[in-house]
């Protein structure tokens, strides 16, 4: 199964096609194997980091320094950690939601929505979300609790900090994730949708099982209004926002237009509110991050090695099940990836900003964003020395 709407999509294209609203790039031949499948398009294949822009090329490097000047901000200037967190949104300092919101748009704004329900037509789709849901609601939430015993066996605080990562699905970050190493975005989408609404059913369940039941903890007050609402804030306005813009500047503009000028001019904003939001994450956080140092490095550990394993584990199953790269990539990154945000908003709102749940879990983006771009540079190298379509 290398390909799951190929047909689908190929279909769709053939309609813009007799339409007369196909972009130049369709008119020219390509098969539409944009999505979940192969290509057959002439382009000599790009080296993996060429195939990146000036920004993408040298994104570690980008974000390690916000991370830098974050911690730099917050441990030198003492003003600015209380300033950044003294106004809240559904439970996230303004500012970082602020930033979320501008990384998303730009992302969402090149799903396919128009095609979406051709996708959902196929059943092979619908194998493909079941195994994401093993990869993100079973699998992984259970490796995470594992590894926090492991390696935690002493610390309550630190262990319930990750659990609360571990459990806290990526429905944001993901979709940079998959849009630079060249995976399937309108699948992402798909992906992001579903793991939307089971975070309002499961997360507070998850919690209180994992923590109470599993890991015999104190017991939590986790509401579902608090996570239906940071999904619906950090979710909903940027799709619904891009889903807008998406119909109407097609109707006006013309789809090649729309991909050719619109997209690329709004494209860098991801990154760079990304970077904002990592700058502000880190001035926040950073003086309790430098003031427990030992803590810090105590839950570095587990993630790290839960970041590798979960990403190098569910590639190594979709090469072995012969998925297409577009499909791999974006599985591998959905259930490598953790909605920290969320996690921290839940963490702060039932321990307190000063317990070592928050600690633990304000250290989840620390390993997870530098580690997770590495493997996009690790993924495109992969595909071209595997010559994985």
């Amino acid at each position: 199964m290398d390909t799951i709407e190929r047909g689908a999509i190929i279909e769709e294209k053939d309609m813009r096609l007799r339409d007369g609203q196909a972009t130049d790039e369709e008119k020219g031949g390509n098969d539409g194997g944009d999505m979940m499948g192969g290509t057959s398009s002439t382009k000599p294949d790009l080296p993996p980091l060429k195939g990146l822009s000036f920004l993408d090329r040298f994104l570690v490097v980008w974000i390690i320094l916000a991370m830098a000047i974050g911690i730099v901000l917050g441990n030198t200037v003492e003003s600015v950690g209380p300033a950044l967190q003294r106004g809240e949104f559904v439970g996230v300092s303004i500012p970082i939601a602020i930033g979320l919101l501008i990384m998303m748009y730009p992302i969402l704004c090149k799903v396919r929505f128009e095609t979406l329900h051709l996708l959902l037509s196929h059943r092979t789709l619908w194998v493909q979300i079941a195994l994401s849901f093993a990869l993100n609601w079973i699998i992984a939430p259970l490796f995470m609790v594992a590894l926090a015993w492991a390696f935690l066996p002493d610390r309550q605080d630190l262990r319930e900090g990750l659990i609360f990562v571990g459990i806290a699905r990526c429905i944001a970050m993901v979709l940079i994730w998959t849009d630079l190493a060249g995976g399937d975005g309108d699948y992402c989408a798909v992906l992001v949708a579903f793991n939307s609404i089971l975070q309002i059913v499961l997360f507070a369940p998850l919690a209180v099982f994992y923590i109470q039941v599993v890991s015999d903890g104190d017991k939590t007050d986790i509401s579902y209004e608090k996570v239906a609402q940071s999904v619906g804030v950090f979710l909903g306005i940027p799709l619904g926002a891009a889903v807008l813009t998406r119909l109407v500047l097609r109707s006006l503009v013309g789809e090649d237009r729309y991909q050719r000028r619109f997209i690329r001019y709004i494209a860098p904003f991801s990154l760079i509110g990304l970077l904002y939001t990592i700058v502000v994450l880190f001035a926040s956080q950073g003086a309790h991050v430098v003031r427990q140092i030992t803590d810090v490095l105590r839950v570095c550990a587990p993630l790290l090695v839960y970041f590798l394993v979960i990403f190098t584990g569910t590639v190594w199953f979709c090469w072995k099940m012969g998925f297409s790269y577009k499909v791999s990539c974006t599985q591998s990154f959905t259930a490598a990836s953790n909605n920290f945000e969320l996690a921290i908003a839940v963490v702060v709102a039932v321990y307190g900003a000063g317990s070592g749940q928050a600690l633990a879990s304000t250290v989840g983006p620390l390993i997870e964003v530098p580690v997770l771009v590495l493997l996009v540079y690790v993924l495109k190298w992969i595909r071209k020395r595997w010559q994985w379509v």
